[in-house]
């Protein structure tokens, strides 16, 4: 019994010794103008959605649902966003913004995210992402409306949609 634990703490501590030697010797790829590999993705990921999961708040949204709210929030998603996400209507075509892991395209992918995870994205940002933290220059209240916004971009009213398309056209 002995030699199995001290075994199976040697094979561990081999593991572990050889991912950080991976890492440090610089043998990992760290370019951005590359896809990373399925594993990363995996994990990667993996570790993002589970943490957005947890950290974030698990309440309702304090922003009301109402059309008012809904085309505020659009015009924050233009003005602050859609650089990055995409503007509904006029999709990237693949040639948006290059970034690992790729940057959603919010008006063609929509999102799994409930409104406070879209709320603490939004508030928090994501390391090593490219999503910066908002907290800084918006307001909670700007941010849930965004999060009121962005989880129902993708089936507003037809008159939400046209006041919110009407300021997207302003120069």
């Amino acid at each position: 019994m002995k030699k199995l634990v001290i075994g199976a703490l040697l094979g561990i501590a081999v593991v572990v010794s050889g991912a950080f030697s991976y890492l440090r010797l610089g043998m990992a790829e760290v370019r951005a103008d590359i896809p990373p590999g399925r594993w990363e993705n995996y994990l990667m990921n993996g570790g993002m959605h589970a943490s957005v999961t947890r950290e974030a708040p698990n309440a309702p949204n304090p922003v009301m649902l109402t059309d008012e709210n809904l085309i505020a929030g659009g015009k924050l998603y233009l003005d602050a966003c859609a650089g990055c996400h995409g503007t509904p209507g006029k999709p990237f075509g693949g040639k948006g913004p290059i970034l690992y892991p790729p940057i959603p395209e919010l008006p063609v992918v929509g999102t799994e995210l409930s409104e406070a995870q879209i709320f603490w994205v939004a508030k928090h940002g994501i390391r090593r992402s490219g999503m910066f933290a908002n907290e800084a220059w918006a307001s909670d209240e700007k941010l849930w409306t965004v999060a009121t916004y962005v989880k129902r971009m993708n089936s507003l009213p037809p008159d939400v949609r046209a006041q919110i398309e009407k300021h997207d056209a302003k120069p």
